[in-house]
């Protein structure tokens, strides 16, 4: 059972990393462009009203995604409850891998909305 417990607060640590960051980007993104914390890209980082959207934008995807992960991630393992530490471990590592998807893909879809709202330059549209 306390491996069960671990897996299970392992693969929540995503899903409420993204609800809390993206909701804290949605409100109030960094304050300076710089080369440690936020949404960093090329792009993002060209003037503050890009590194702004760029952070609303990818701050509603996930809080957005981290809501709809939070109940996805803890389905699989209900159903693995008292079962060995394999089959725990491999059906949270499968959900932590999974969990990346919209982590990592959630650059995709703010990269071009940045690239629709501003020019090359980062000058709006």
């Amino acid at each position: 059972m306390g491996f069960w417990i671990f897996m299970l607060l392992m693969d929540l640590l995503i899903p409420v990393t993204m609800v809390v960051v993206g909701k804290m980007f949605m409100t109030k993104a960094p304050k300076d462009i710089n080369a440690v914390f936020g949404y960093r890209t090329t792009m993002s980082m060209k003037n503050k009203d890009t590194w702004e959207f760029a952070h609303k934008y990818c701050g509603k995807l996930w809080l957005r995604c981290g809501l709809v992960l939070l109940p996805l991630s803890i389905v699989p393992l209900i159903f693995v409850f008292n079962k060995g530490t394999d089959i725990i471990g491999t059906v949270g590592g499968v959900v932590c891998a999974v969990q990346f998807i919209p982590l990592i893909g959630s650059i995709f879809p703010t990269e071009a909305a940045l690239k629709k709202t501003f020019d090359i330059n980062g000058i709006r549209r």
